[in-house]
């Protein structure tokens, strides 16, 4: 009213032009929002929609096969929430996308997580948006699901190191699907997107008031009850927390999210994930009806609706669960289970279990799997198909030059016909990638906090020298995970990441988390996870670090060479020693005593590598 009073006493032509400006200023806005859309962009858009539909006629006239008879030929679908006939004509007439979800309750992923993620790397090459979710808000809270003890509750610094770690080993698996898909031969989509996301992103700022508003005003109880998670954990398990009860609820709200977002339509899941699916597309569901501004909502025709799958419960001929050896699991990160221990675990399935697990868990034709099988019968002693199988799995997890290397050690140790194995680190080449990144977690003293942060990325084997260190610092190359542009450790949950500066060393613990945990990175892929003990701990281990004070290069040196001279009964003068010591200074490498993968170049190599870049 206030608004209108003071307008109405400006002339009307004052008026007119007033409004004339608000038009064009509002006019201004838009075009200039539009124009952060480039013609190309949506020239792009118009091309991909065009091939769809082009595509979608193929599928109905049968000239190109659908993607959903590949995945139930192969053997991936076991519950279906919503109707077979609807979801499969929902895929050929709409580009939707599909997710895949996983907790970080551990600091790897194990074997029987690729089972629901095959399904989706297809999806993926056959032109839909793929999307890998770690659940790094729901951890937190636990999925009861088909547990009768509840969950321990995880520590910050536990489920930052695990966030980190599975973030950058799905990083390194989806690195590894780009080259297969180039392999096999699928076409390039541009439309066809590949996310790596993490919930915290969206649960972090979802506020009570709008979960109940939304979506807890309109879900019953009574469905909740009734489900056998809540029964069997109420009645034989140690009980039912509000926020386990709730959780169903908040993997509907990813969900939702995501179909919100980014228009993921699709969810995968393991076999014991059907009823959290189906709540999942229910909660979408309901949040899409319970919008109150008419202009936001989302249609809700048949070709909107969620929908999603399980894939089966796989066990080998024997009954046991699959992705345990002798009780343990078959970790894909190659530090808990290397990648030579991953393809023996494959090598050993039995011939009877090996056809399905190479439709299951490998991107080869249906008519090259048919072809290896014919093979493989008339002499199963040789194991054709397992050392296949094998291979594309490792390739899958670590990258096809490690699959060559394990498929060659492998028959050097039990085939005999191969006489030498040459392995050389891609590392080598001084670039880390996804496939020969080094072990990420390490131990080191408190005492490291005191350094500056040229010397803490030394003594992590990040840089290779303090004025390595110091030049990336002032470059901003390096990073420690933390609120982004905050002097403070990371929000619980999340993988935010803040360039490192020449501060003070105690400017580096406000980046502490659980007051044990620091995160550093360099580039993409090269991180550590530095776990800090007291340093009586660390002086008892007799290890040492890259630029440990009192423990240099030549003293120790020094120290070996002088106790080995004693232990053969010599004793060596100064003047032996120094020339001794020159000799090896030279071409002698250093590890890092407590991570042996992490190896500093030699000063002979670092010299050479300078000459190299002059053009000397």
């Amino acid at each position: 009213m206030a608004a209108q009073h003071r307008l109405s006493s400006i002339p009307s032509m004052r008026v007119s032009a007033l409004q004339h400006l608000v038009r064009s200023t509002a006019l201004s806005i838009t075009s200039t929002q539009r124009r952060s859309i480039s013609s190309s962009w949506i020239e792009k858009t118009r091309d991909g929609e065009q091939r769809w539909k082009e595509r979608a006629q193929m599928i109905q006239d049968g000239k190109v096969p659908h993607v959903w008879d590949l995945l139930e030929e192969r053997g991936y679908i076991k519950d279906i929430a919503g109707k077979p006939d609807s979801v499969k004509e929902i895929m050929r007439v709409k580009r939707i996308g599909a997710y895949v979800g996983v907790d970080p309750t551990a600091d790897s992923l194990h074997v029987g997580h690729l089972l629901p993620m095959m399904p989706l790397f297809w999806l993926w090459f056959h032109g839909y948006p793929a999307a890998t979710l770690i659940g790094g808000a729901t951890a937190r809270i636990g999925d009861p699901t088909g547990r009768l003890q509840t969950r321990d509750i995880m520590s910050n610094g536990e489920i930052s190191k695990n966030i980190t770690k599975l973030h950058h080993q799905l990083k390194g698996i989806w690195s590894n699907v780009e080259q297969l898909k180039r392999k096999y031969k699928y076409q390039e989509d541009w439309a066809a997107k590949h996310h790596l996301l993490n919930n915290s992103m969206w649960l972090q700022n979802l506020t009570m008031y709008d979960f109940i508003k939304r979506l807890g005003r309109h879900t019953r109880i009574g469905p909740m009850l009734s489900r056998d998670t809540v029964k069997r954990k109420m009645t034989e398990g140690d009980g039912m927390s509000m926020g386990e009860f709730l959780y169903p609820m908040f993997q509907g709200w990813d969900f939702w999210y995501l179909y919100n977002k980014m228009g993921i339509q699709m969810q995968i899941g393991g076999s014991d994930q059907y009823g959290n699916i189906v709540a999942g597309c229910e909660a979408v569901k309901t949040i899409r009806e319970s919008e109150e501004a008419p202009h936001f909502k989302m249609d809700a025709g048949w070709q909107n609706e969620p929908i999603g799958f399980t894939v089966p419960l796989l066990t080998d001929s024997s009954g046991a669960k699959f992705g345990k050896s002798a009780g343990n699991a078959v970790w894909l990160d190659a530090f808990k289970t290397s990648a030579f221990d991953l393809y023996g675990y494959f090598m050993r399935r039995p011939d009877e279990d090996i056809e399905r697990m190479l439709k299951l868990f490998t991107f080869m034709p249906m008519s090259e799997v048919k072809t290896l099988m014919e093979e493989h019968v008339k002499d199963p002693s040789k194991r054709a198909a397992q050392h296949r199988l094998a291979f594309e799995v490792v390739s899958l997890v670590h990258g096809s030059q490690r699959a060559v290397e394990e498929a060659q050690q492998h028959q050097f140790r039990f085939g005999g016909d191969l006489p030498h194995v040459v392995k050389v680190p891609a590392r080598e080449t001084g670039i880390i990638t996804p496939q020969n990144a080094p072990r990420s977690d390490i131990k080191l003293p408190r005492s490291v906090m005191e350094l500056s942060p040229a010397k803490l990325l030394l003594a992590a084997g990040i840089v290779e020298s303090g004025s390595e260190g110091q030049r990336l610092v002032k470059a901003q190359g390096a990073y420690v995970a933390g609120a982004p542009g905050q002097m403070r450790g990371l929000v619980p949950g999340n993988l935010t990441w803040t360039p490192m500066k020449m501060w003070f060393p105690e400017e580096t613990a406000k980046f502490l988390i659980d007051d044990t945990y620091l995160i550093l990175r360099k580039g993409k892929h090269n991180v550590r996870i530095v776990e800090l003990v007291s340093d009586e701990e660390w002086k008892e281990s007799g290890q040492y670090y890259p630029g440990q004070p009192f423990t240099g290069k030549l003293r120790l040196l020094k120290e070996q060479m002088m106790k080995r001279a004693k232990d053969q009964g010599l004793e060596l003068s100064p003047q032996e020693l120094n020339e001794m010591l020159k000799q090896s200074t030279t071409s002698s490498r250093l590890t890092v005593a407590n991570n042996e993968d992490i190896v500093l170049p030699s000063k002979e190599e670092v010299r050479e590598r300078n000459r190299s870049r002059r053009g000397e």
